[in-house]
């Protein structure tokens, strides 16, 4: 079959590579027929995840048709139209039970890979480092998928692939962020990024109850789908957005924030040099300019939601101003299954069309050329779709 295979930073190639085969009797193979790039897919495209491995697969946002199934799979069948969750979970482990299910116990053969850097390991994710498990990815012709009865979710009929393929990430990733925000009524969030996940965060904001949602960002295209969205919005190169902050909220500021940037924010003037400079040579790994920000301008008591994909280590952290203004951050991986079938059910009642962050779609053998447009936010980019087997 053709995948996307990392070769290192700042390069992807498609390759013919084996089929993949059903090694555990949960296992079951699914033929992809859409997949998508993700931001923190650029991430490993930049060089910043460690444990990468020349001819690794990519991908972790992907759909298709069941083709094959393990000996031990009852819910699912050959023929079945399925999303697949990034996250691999067991479905009975302590964390799994608690639908906590990106901090599986059971799914990460290199755990103490993971638990050298972290203490703990998370689940397994799709196509993300050896670190996470060493899975071959999604941007490919076909997938293995393990514990596939608690992974695989059916699709219903009368659904477009470009309705239901964000089920495995960016959408409940940006509902997760939002309601990490803990809104009430009346409350101010405030999003750093107008990327893919903060477009599903703003309008999963407004979805969880919220008056307004100012969004952060310096490119136009993203700033005008944000603001499409109901968001009202702030160019960070032509605000001093702290302030900016203060007067839109009466001076008391944004009730919530969100980093939806994460380690690769873009700093301005001498903050952006200095990050830049310690990442390029790896004195810190993350570059957290957006994140500094958002605990700034937090309101005092407020809720800082952290759905940007951190890697490593920051430098400059404000804790100072995190402890004294006493503010709670939520973060982490996102628990997907806890959030397929409401989300579903919000596309199904015609709540939300997620294909409107669809801005390319390019065949899979194109995805080097993709990874470059996305990258450098080339052709007005925001998301794209590769679909295996089309031609261009």
């Amino acid at each position: 079959m053709k995948a996307v295979c990392w070769q290192g930073a700042n390069k992807v190639e498609v390759e013919t590579v084996p089929d993949p085969k059903i090694i555990n009797p949960g296992d079951a193979v699914i033929r992809i027929t859409s997949t998508a790039i993700c931001g923190s897919d650029l991430h490993l495209y930049d060089g910043f995840i460690p444990t990468m491995e020349h001819g690794d697969i990519l991908g972790h946002e992907f759909m298709g048709e069941v083709v094959e199934v393990g000996s031990e799979v009852k819910r699912i069948k050959v023929g079945d139209r399925v999303v697949n969750p990034f996250p691999i979970a067991c479905g009975h482990c302590f964390f799994c039970k608690q639908t906590l299910t990106s901090l599986c116990d059971n799914t990460n053969p290199n755990a103490f890979m993971a638990e050298a850097l972290m203490g703990y390991s998370p689940s397994g994710i799709f196509g993300y480092s050896h670190m996470l498990g060493g899975y071959a990815g999604g941007q490919a012709e076909y997938a293995r998928v393990p514990h596939a009865d608690v992974g695989l979710f059916k699709i219903p009929n009368g659904l477009t692939d470009e309705q239901v393929l964000f089920l495995s990430d960016i959408f409940p990733t940006g509902y997760m962020a939002a309601e990490n925000c803990d809104i009430k009524p009346g409350h101010v969030v405030a999003v750093w990024g107008c990327g893919p996940v903060a477009q599903f965060a703003i309008r999963s904001a407004f979805l969880l109850g919220a008056e307004r949602v100012i969004a952060i960002d310096r490119v136009p295209e993203r700033l005008q789908m944000a603001k499409d969205g109901g968001a009202e919005v702030l160019d960070f190169e032509q605000v001093d957005v702290g302030e900016a902050l203060k007067e839109m909220t009466g001076g008391r500021g944004p009730d919530a924030v969100m980093d939806a940037v994460g380690m690769e924010a873009h700093g301005m003037g001498l903050e952006g040099l200095y990050d830049k400079a310690k990442q390029a040579v790896r004195l810190e790994t993350d570059r957290p300019p957006a994140l500094r920000q958002a605990i700034l301008a937090c309101r005092k008591g407020g809720t800082v939601s952290v759905p940007g994909v951190y890697g490593g280590f920051v430098d400059k952290i404000p804790m100072g101003a995190f402890m004294n203004k006493a503010l709670t951050m939520k973060t982490g991986q996102t628990h997907v299954h806890r959030y397929f079938t409401p989300l579903l059910e919000h596309i199904q009642n015609g709540d939300i069309d997620p294909s409107f962050v669809v801005t390319h779609r390019l065949p899979l053998d194109q995805a080097p050329n993709g990874y470059e447009i996305f990258k450098h936010k080339k052709d007005h980019c925001i998301k794209i779709v590769l679909k295996p087997g089309q031609s261009a």
